[in-house]
């Protein structure tokens, strides 16, 4: 048995009388959709109808109750229904905080289904299919895409409006559809567990990015309303000179973490030494981010934080993606 959740997003809208789509179908109907389906046993929930930029914490940790209750139901697997703006995010965190191996596999659409080659229904299949496969199982939450299936850990939606949306950068796909078979060619190594701490609700992480002439006023406005702060350095996790007093500052205060805006390749931590380098950064008590993103940092960060660890486990935590 597979079970289908739908949050809503793209793959569930639907034309609205005051113009454009907005989500109105929930799993049955997706599944209702796909005739293929008929060939699996599968329970759906409609937990949310929404547009994936409105999701926030509470609906994930709820999305993450209903998935734990599922598998220890008896599911083989679960198929996770979103938006495409924030599926990385969700699937970050559930690959972060479910705890079973069974597969967990995220999805959606670029086009809703009333468009000419909408491409839910074969996201669906493929995802239920994926869900399906033994070959998934302990890889943690996987995304599925385009034909490509992809580690939660690793992807990107990199494209505004192609099909083709979601990329793993430096790393590429676990492996494709091939005739609607799943074929995973390698896998994402081993992945870490967190609990969801009873702070989920109240912990706020900001992501501030930096550009050129950056002189870090922004910064002056993360203040105690934040528990922490991801910072999206430019190239290999760099600052503009003039920033670095206050971002010193900040990491007296709170935990500041390291990223890159470059959108793939790992943070450096020993190859540059000027002022606003990374090696200056890390002296000055930034955490470096490893492999991860900003968007990504933001939700380990999160997690961290409201089951309230220290600055040294947030050191190790954020390693383990080195």
């Amino acid at each position: 048995m597979i079970t289908v959740v739908s949050l809503g997003g793209t793959i569930a809208m639907t034309p609205s009388s005051t113009g454009g789509v907005t989500p109105g179908l929930g799993a049955a109907d997706l599944v209702a959709a796909v005739p293929e389906l008929t060939d699996f046993e599968l329970t759906v929930r409609s937990l949310r109808s929404l547009p994936s930029a409105s999701l926030g914490f509470a609906d994930l940790a709820e999305l993450h109750a209903v998935v734990e209750a599922e598998l220890a139901a008896g599911a083989e697997g679960v198929v996770v229904t979103q938006g495409t703006d924030t599926l990385e995010e969700t699937a970050f965190f559930l690959d972060l905080t479910v705890r079973a191996d069974a597969p967990v596999v995220v999805t959606g659409a670029m086009r809703p289904p009333a468009s000419p080659g909408a491409d839910g229904p074969a996201n669906l299949l493929g995802a239920v299919r994926l869900a399906a496969s033994p070959s998934a199982r302990g890889l943690g939450t996987l995304v599925l895409f385009s034909d490509e299936v992809h580690a939660a850990r690793l992807v990107r939606k990199t494209h505004t409006a192609s099909t083709g949306a979601f990329e793993s950068p430096g790393f590429g796909p676990l492996g494709l559809l091939v005739e609607q078979e799943p074929r995973l060619l390698t896998t994402p190594g081993p992945r870490a567990r967190f609990p969801i701490g009873s702070r989920l609700e109240d912990v706020r992480v900001c992501v501030v990015p930096m550009a050129l002439g950056e002189d870090g006023e922004l910064l002056y406005g993360v203040d105690s309303r934040f528990s922490g702060l991801v910072l999206a350095g430019v190239g290999a996790g760099h600052v503009p000179e003039q920033v670095v007093p206050v971002l010193a500052e900040l990491a007296g205060t709170m935990p500041v973490v390291l990223a890159s805006r470059a959108g793939a390749g790992s943070m450096l931590t020993r190859t540059y030494g000027y002022p606003g380098s990374e090696r200056d950064l890390i002296a000055r008590g930034l955490i470096p981010s490893g492999f991860l993103d900003p968007y990504k940092a933001r939700i380990l960060l999160h997690l961290l934080l409201a089951d309230g660890a220290d600055r040294e486990r947030l050191r190790a935590a954020f390693a383990g993606f080195s």
